[in-house]
């Protein structure tokens, strides 16, 4: 292979190698009443009920109280919503992300971006710019859905259309690559730690 084609090789490569380094956020595994593990661990610890490792009746009951007072969907189930805003690391069983790059199992206790510290950042930030929510548009329009994305700043993360009309589980990803990529600026006001 000549000098030119291996250059031009590498060039077409280097998008994609990128793409591979900037993770997509899987979801979290969904926990709920009966589950065991390091998972359910981090989770009581997260809520502040004792610590057993299993999802039991007290840890449900601390889940809805968690989920009413952050005005999520109050099903005592800890899916990718109410992971995110207790802060938790997107732990999953075999999930393939958009690179094709596929997360440790659960059970093995590793996890997936964004990191606790990430997705703690991420619900900060949809807190303080939306309330949470995911149809949310700015009194001007400009500003829309969860993380209160532009038009443009939503297609240069790869969206299309309406970020307010995109489901809630892209919004998270798309606001996940963001924040890995541009850390908290794009977001002047909310990104900042209190």
């Amino acid at each position: 292979m000549s000098i030119v084609a291996l250059t031009a090789a590498l060039a077409l490569g280097a998008p994609l190698a990128l793409g591979q380094t900037t993770a997509q956020a899987p979801a979290p595994a969904t926990l709920s009443a009966g589950a065991t593990g390091a998972a359910v661990s981090a989770l009581q610890a997260a809520l502040g009920v004792k610590q057993t490792g299993t999802f039991t009746a007290a840890t449900k009951r601390a889940v809805r109280s968690f989920q009413r007072q952050h005005g999520l969907t109050v099903d005592g189930i800890v899916g990718p919503q109410t992971a995110a805003a207790l802060g938790l690391p997107s732990a999953v069983a075999k999930t393939s992300d958009a690179t094709g790059a596929t997360s440790a199992d659960a059970s093995a206790g590793t996890t997936a971006a964004p990191s606790g510290d990430a997705s703690a950042t991420l619900a900060r930030i949809a807190q303080c710019e939306s309330g949470g929510d995911p149809t949310a548009i700015s009194a001007d329009g400009q500003y829309r859905g969860k993380y209160q994305f532009t038009r443009s700043t939503w297609a240069q993360m790869g969206g299309s259309g309406d970020p307010a009309d995109a489901p809630e589980a892209e919004q998270d990803q798309r606001a996940a690559t963001l924040l890995a990529q541009q850390g908290t600026t794009p977001w002047p006001v909310c990104g900042k730690s209190s």
